[in-house]
């Protein structure tokens, strides 16, 4: 009995000080031959988000924020720097931010205006807040650059990886408003107005014709797939979805997808294109800390499964051996809320 006692406390000893695991959503792969990317966007200073401990728990090798990363909505600079700091003070983003990766772009609220675009009168300011935000050096070139879009390439034993942030506020023009109330914008006259502009649309195309990455992720703050809901979203400019369409076709950049936010739901879309051998998937992560719990529905002939109205992150997972990616919204305690894979 005593002989039984003794090994009984030796196994309680070693399971005590076994190191404890990262919690990791079930069907998450973890293999050396894997890309993880988690990303978000809609991110109220003012109020709690749940989710920096588990993103951290999950190991990514980047974080991605896909706008509205504060809410600032100001043209006051020192205001924006203010919750830019606050931020940056948050506890649990101050551990990712030191383990993990963080690129992002922006949206309206921390670009400074509600659905503003080109017009913003201290736009060159609002985007040198958000340079100091997300520590790029006093001397990079993106400094004197008209917008915050660029690139990142990541290499990893299995593979590269290519990101490609578009800054889809500084060089957009007016969207038409509906006149019958019924929503709040309606596509422009096709060939009327830009997302991007001119310059942006060029260093796109180079950046993905020039690619060589096993997989190209598009980074848009508005949604790009879902467009006949009334909000902001590029189907506001149709011909500039053709212009996408078109250049992603054309570039022959491999394993092309696209992650976006705003709208403050979360879904997946997507839609065949005639030169491309898979579907081209939106994955739409809205919001990090309050969401559109009030949702009834709206129109997306792209949509893939289901809305989620709860707050939720994204995930990402590439797996370079076999070409597959998985993709999940994720909720708090790393919940699965839904989940699509696809094979590129």
């Amino acid at each position: 009995m005593i002989r039984m006692l003794f090994i009984t406390a030796i196994l309680l000893i070693q399971v005590a000080c076994k190191p404890v695991q990262p919690s990791v959503a079930p069907g998450i792969a973890t293999q050396e031959g894997d890309f993880r990317i988690a990303f978000g966007s809609c991110n109220k200073t003012s109020l709690k988000n749940p989710f920096w401990d588990d993103i951290l728990a999950l190991g990514p090798d980047l974080w991605i924020w896909g706008g509205d990363n504060i809410y600032a909505d100001t043209d006051n600079m020192e205001e924006m720097g203010e919750l830019y700091k606050a931020q940056k003070q948050v506890p649990g983003y101050q551990r990712l931010a030191s383990r993990v990766a963080v690129i992002g772009t922006w949206d309206d609220h921390d670009y400074g205006l509600n659905d503003g675009g080109v017009e913003f009168a201290v736009k060159a300011e609002s985007q040198q807040a958000f340079l100091d935000f997300m520590g790029v050096s006093r001397d990079s070139p993106r400094r004197q650059q008209e917008g915050v879009y660029t690139s990142h390439t990541y290499v990893r034993p299995g593979g590269k990886v290519k990101i490609i942030v578009l800054d889809t506020r500084y060089f957009r023009t007016s969207m038409k408003k509906d006149p019958s109330g019924e929503k709040r914008y309606i596509p422009n006259d096709y060939g009327k107005g830009t997302i991007l502009g001119a310059s942006q649309w060029s260093w796109l195309e180079r950046e993905l014709a020039d690619s060589d990455a096993d997989f190209n992720i598009l980074v848009s703050s508005i949604q790009v797939l879902s467009g006949s809901h009334g909000f902001e979203t590029w189907g506001n400019f149709p011909h500039e979805v053709q212009r996408l369409f078109g250049t992603i076709e054309e570039s022959g950049a491999k394993g092309v997808f696209i992650l976006s936010g705003d709208r403050h739901i979360s879904e997946f879309s997507d839609q065949d294109l005639e030169a491309l051998p898979y579907a081209l998937v939106d994955f739409t992560s809205s919001g990090l800390t309050h969401a559109y719990d009030g949702f009834k529905g709206e129109p997306n002939p792209h949509r893939v499964g289901e809305v989620v109205a709860r707050e939720s992150f994204g995930y990402v997972v590439l797996d370079f051996d076999s070409g597959k990616v998985k993709f999940q919204m994720l909720g708090d305690g790393n919940q699965i809320l839904q989940e699509l894979s696809r094979q590129y």
